[in-house]
């Protein structure tokens, strides 16, 4: 019996638009053929966002409506059932390609390319994704076509949201506020980071107002005298009372991931914590209110640094980025001397995390939206330093 397709959340016409976008980016560049690779931009794409960890790849065509997915054959019933493709445009490629140190399942989508005839042209390439030797293997195999590095350019298609993805990101982010506020309600001395991050999880899959979460990226969760880096994962350690706790964590709605960071204490905080959580305050309200349609994103940064410095602390890292399906979108940096200017639409993650010394730091955080006006703030939770017990 056939498989069924999944209840869509983007409709197939929603699809062929982002197609035809980047149908328009291929007709620029005289591209007949583009090979995406990066998952965010198949998810983007088609509509997968099953997790496979082996090579595979989306051929778009200049001549056809919808786009050919290889990837390995047991992922393929996967996408029969989540994508919007007809199931002839799936194909594939067989286990001996697993484990090969000779082939893998790129040589599968240049084998498509030479029978499909569109290995004779310009054909693009998302060469940012690639290893070395994969790359080579494009350039060696297809020596009668012209490679075009197409890396970032389908980021930059999707960094303006429309309507319905926004909605999605609003559901995600009512995911990471439920995230934060059962942290809130758990977190207490002497249970284990682990005991914790485990209670977090589950509110982050239970999702909130009826949406389920449909994945979990991985939470960062620095305590005690870890609490000077922020990509640190959960330890075997005990909350004591006194511990401060720096926690980002997302929610996801079918691949849109909403951020947000929040800082605990367990007990009363200590005055150097009660003033940097002043001065990132301070920072995060400034850069909403610079937000908006028009804006150089390099000028919002700038007064966001100028805010906190004028505090006493100095953000030495960029302070947000843009974010959209699998967390971050790369060509969307909020940082100094960038002369980029903000669309309608557009999301980021608004980041307010300072690390100050090895065994100090602090971070706050909203996922937000541009708007004409202004700001849409995405995550609603407290901006509060979170005191504990």
């Amino acid at each position: 019996m056939p498989i069924s397709k999944l209840p869509q959340v983007f409709p197939r016409a929603e699809f062929l638009r982002r197609l035809a976008a980047v149908k328009d980016e291929m007709a620029k560049r005289d591209v007949e053929a583009l090979v995406v690779t990066d998952n965010a931009h198949i998810t983007y794409l088609t509509g997968s966002t099953a997790r496979s960890f082996d090579t595979r790849g989306l051929v778009v065509s200049a001549r056809e409506e919808q786009p050919t997915f290889i990837l390995r054959w047991m992922d393929v019933p996967a996408a029969f059932q989540e994508t919007f493709l007809d199931r002839d445009k799936v194909i594939g490629y067989p286990e001996e390609l697993m484990g090969n140190p000779s082939k893998n399942g790129y040589d599968a989508v240049i084998d498509f390319l030479l029978e499909a005839g569109l290995a004779d042209g310009r054909v693009g390439l998302e060469m940012g994704t690639l290893t070395v030797h994969s790359a080579e293997k494009f350039r060696a195999r297809l020596q009668q076509a012209q490679i075009e590095d197409f890396s970032d350019i389908i980021t930059s298609i999707r960094s303006v949201k429309n309507d319905l993805e926004i909605a999605v990101m609003k559901e995600a982010a009512a995911i990471a506020d439920a995230g934060i506020l059962h942290a809130a309600k758990v977190i207490s001395p002497g249970m284990r980071e682990a005991d914790a991050i485990a209670e977090i999880v589950g509110a982050l899959a239970r999702g909130a107002n009826g949406k389920p979460g449909t994945w979990i990226t991985t939470p960062f969760l620095g305590a005690s005298s870890r609490i000077g880096s922020p990509h640190v994962t959960w330890s075997e350690d005990v909350f004591g009372q006194g511990s401060q706790i720096n926690l980002e964590i997302a929610g996801v709605r079918h691949g849109y991931t909403a951020p947000i960071c929040r800082t605990f204490s367990i007990g009363k905080p200590s005055d150097r914590l009660l003033r940097i959580h002043e001065a990132q305050l301070a920072g995060l309200e400034v850069g909403l209110n610079s937000v908006r349609a028009g804006a150089v994103i390099g000028d919002v940064a700038h007064a966001i640094h100028r805010a906190t410095e004028r505090l006493g602390f100095k953000k030495r890292s960029r302070p947000g980025y843009g974010i959209g399906i699998d967390w971050m979108e790369r060509t969307l940096s909020l940082q100094e001397g960038n002369l980029s200017v903000l669309k309608p639409n557009m999301t980021f993650h608004l980041h307010l995390g300072t690390w100050v010394e090895e065994d100090f730091g602090y971070s706050i955080s909203e996922s937000i939206r541009v708007t004409e006006s202004g700001v849409e703030v995405l995550t609603k939770v407290p901006r509060e330093l979170f005191v504990l017990g």
